[in-house]
Formats: structure tokens, sequence, C-alpha cells
């Protein structure tokens, strides 16, 4: 019999939402009006808080510092970024309040184009924490590639097509964060393998150039088999709990502030 590992981290959704966030600006939809807190979503990311009490943080959204409070979160040691739009870096400002609390410089990863990007807009951050401003965050940009001791734990850099765009994705034990992606290449495929948990971009139903619908999400999820999957960088198009009742058994639409053990 296949048995899986035991749980060792907690996933935290710090959002599930698109780049325009639920409710978005100036709709009146019945999703972004919906009284269901599961139907409002800050854009994604995730904090990973390992069994040491060390936590990854997976992106750094507008709202990272609400998104923060409404968690309890107090730590990040490392932070790991999928690409460098908008939605994904632009709360790495906020990211001072971690340094004060910890007393450190935190590393952030990512590919080589990304790290430029955040260069260019947070230069002013890569400085050691011991002479940095306090009105500054200190970060140290570190480019990622294929498997990296971060934090104590292998993480594995898993490349992803979003539109013509490579992004990234990466897996941590038997779990694999995946959002903003509409193609996932056959090398890729192979690294998420064996999966407990796989958490993966859908987007809407209508077709999208550079995201997975939920059917091809789907698609996805059956091809790689995962034991459970869940649901991310979602629209107001999809309503939390009417779309939660069309899903398989083993999948799900996470929301903002859903905690989960996995391995």
């Amino acid at each position: 019999m296949h048995t899986h590992p035991r749980p060792d981290m907690e996933w935290i959704f710090l959002g599930t939402g698109t780049s325009h966030g639920v409710p978005m600006i100036g709709c009146d939809c019945a999703v972004c009006r919906s009284d269901d807190p599961r139907d409002r979503r800050n854009r994604a990311a995730a904090a990973v808080r390992l069994a040491d009490g060390r936590v990854i943080l997976i992106d750094a959204p507008p709202e990272l510092r609400l998104a923060a409070v409404a968690a309890g979160l107090d730590r990040v040691d490392a932070i790991l970024l999928t690409h460098a739009h908008a939605d994904h870096i632009m709360g790495l400002d906020d990211v001072r309040r971690f340094n004060d609390l910890l007393g450190a410089t935190i590393p952030v990863y990512g590919s080589a184009p990304t790290l430029r990007t955040v260069r260019s807009a947070f230069g002013y951050a890569e400085v050691a924490h011991e002479r940095a401003p306090a009105n500054r965050p200190s970060l140290r940009l570190e480019v990622i590639g294929g498997a990296t001791d971060i934090c104590g734990r292998r993480v594995r850099a898993v490349p992803l097509m979003h539109g013509p765009t490579e992004v990234l994705g990466y897996r941590i034990g038997a779990t694999a964060y995946c959002t903003d992606c509409s193609a996932i290449p056959a090398a890729s495929m192979a690294l998420l393998e064996g999966l407990e948990l796989l958490v993966l971009d859908a987007l809407r139903h209508r077709p999208h150039a550079s995201h997975f619908t939920v059917a091809e999400a789907l698609e996805a999820i059956a091809a790689l088999r995962p034991r459970r999957a869940l649901l991310t960088h979602v629209t107001h198009e999809l309503a939390h709990a009417a779309t939660s009742a069309t899903l398989p058994e083993n999948v799900a639409i996470a929301y903002d502030l859903l905690r989960v053990k996995s391995s």
C-alpha cells in the first residue's frame, strides 16, 4: 500500500484572487456583492510555515500587509517569487516589518528576469539589514535554478508558461504551488509527479491567453494525479460555493486565510 508522508508544513493562503482582486473595482456582479467571505479574494500569495516555525512566503502582492495581519503572520524567513507582474511583487516594501521582527536581511529567490525587475523597482532595498534605514526593507536577491536548500528544506523551481512568458512554480516536499500558468512543459510535468497537494491556477471558465481555465486545470490535475488539489488565482466569474459543487471530490477552490496541512 502506498503511504503518504506525515504532514510537516502548514500552507496559509494570503490571497487567491486574480490581478484585479475580488470584489473588483466598479463591479456589482453577484460574486463582487457576495456575503460569502470565500468570495473576497486578495491577489494571489501563500505563506508556508515549516515544522521549525520558519516561514517561506510565496509572492508579495499589494495587500501583503493586510493579509499578513489577517493571518497573524509575524515572520518571513525567505521569499519565493513566481514572476515579476505587479500583483506578485508590489508588496515587497512591506517586508521591512519582517526585517525588523527578525533582525535580519531576508533572501528573495526568483528567476534572473524576475529579479532584474525587482532590482529596478526595489533597488533601494538591496542592502544589509544593519545598514538599512528604518523605513526600507532589507532584501538579498538570489537567482534560483533547479533545487535549492531554503530554510532547511529542498525547494525545487518548476518552470511554467504564463502565456508566452516563462514563470516559476515551486515544489516543497510533496506539495507544489503553480499559480499564473497556461501550460506545464513536459519536463515540469515530471517534476510534479507524486504530489500530496497541488495548488494550481484556474482563472475562470472562459478561455484566457495566459491562464488555465477550470477545465484546463482539471485536465492537468487528472494527468498529474495528486492526492488533492486546490485552485487559485480566481476571478469574480467563479462563485466559491456554486463552482465548488461542480468539482471532483479531491479538488477544491482555495480561499483567503485557508490553512492546509501538507507534506
